[in-house]
């Protein structure tokens, strides 16, 4: 009964870290190929699972029909926060990028309130939130149908993401961009035009984090706050990685349940919420590169 409950509690921690993963993946797309830190990518999120429900609402049409509209607006979105935003401050101090998304951040959380309201919505998926009756009957363990259905959505980006730096053209270009910017140049790719498609990339791994955490917790302004959960992800796997986004996602989400469960009676409970921060700390001062991440030599 006790391995039941403990494999219960650790198998939803990694599917709950399947889907910090999802967002920690925006992220490495873009400080990867630009070196931005894109403190933006929670606001994306919102935007997008907003902007969904919106359109549901607005246009009384179905699911089916707004997610295709929902992904030409967050490919949009992406062009033009290249274009106008960043293509300006293209060789400016990273310190001047990272503030401009910060203020990003914010107009677009003030744009898709405008546009949608500020009232929590509610998103219905075809995926049902209940036990999966197999583990129930078979292993007495209780998982979620969303989640499994959620980390199964997760692994198909991912793979799909694979393919297109792995197997097309433009993924090789991608890939020559994060490694040299200037080599790039100098060969013929065109880095702006690179730099855009990433961005319209991380609009749709926006919108499906948005999709999935909007149906689990509601579309609200708290959906901003998940990309929080992605930083300690970040610090474990390495901010240029995504294999290393994937492991560090899944090492926080499994961590944070059993540090709760195990951990958290102990002294008083709650720390479900700060626990990763801690862990990731004292990641720092053992591998502050991440798991992942491409280890900076520093000379003296």
């Amino acid at each position: 009964m006790f391995m039941n409950f403990f494999f219960e509690v650790l198998i939803g921690g990694l599917l709950s870290g399947v889907m910090y993963a999802l967002v920690a993946i925006g992220f490495v797309l873009i400080y990867k190929a630009s070196g931005v830190f894109n403190f933006a990518q929670g606001a994306m999120v919102y935007f997008a699972a907003l902007t969904c429900v919106g359109v549901m609402d607005k246009l009384g049409v179905s699911l089916w029909i707004a997610l295709p509209i929902t992904v030409a607006v967050m490919i949009v979105l992406g062009l033009a926060i290249e274009r106008v935003v960043l293509r300006p401050l293209v060789n400016q101090p990273e310190i001047t990028l990272f503030m401009a998304t910060i203020g990003l951040a914010f107009f677009i959380e003030g744009l898709a309130q405008l546009m949608f309201g500020a009232q929590v919505r509610k998103l219905e998926l075809p995926i049902e939130d209940v036990p999966w009756q197999y583990l129930m009957d078979h292993y007495n363990i209780l998982v979620s149908q969303f989640d499994i259905m959620a980390a199964a959505v997760c692994g198909l980006l991912v793979t799909s993401l694979a393919l297109l730096f792995s197997k097309t053209k433009i993924g090789r270009a991608l890939r020559a961009v994060a490694d040299d910017h200037q080599a790039a140049l100098a060969v013929g790719i065109p880095l702006q035009r690179i730099w855009a498609v990433l961005w319209a990339v991380a609009g749709i791994v926006a919108l499906v984090a948005g999709l999935l955490w909007g149906a689990r917790n509601g579309v609200q302004f708290a959906l901003t706050f998940v990309a929080l959960k992605a930083l300690p992800v970040l610090i474990l796997g390495g901010f240029t990685s995504m294999p290393g986004a994937i492991v560090g996602g899944l090492i926080i989400g499994a961590s944070e349940k059993l540090a709760e469960v195990y951990i958290g009676p102990m002294v008083g409970g709650g720390i479900e919420g700060w626990f990763p921060y801690v862990l990731a700390l004292l990641f720092l001062l053992v591998r502050p590169e991440g798991l992942f991440g491409e280890k900076i030599i520093r000379r003296i």
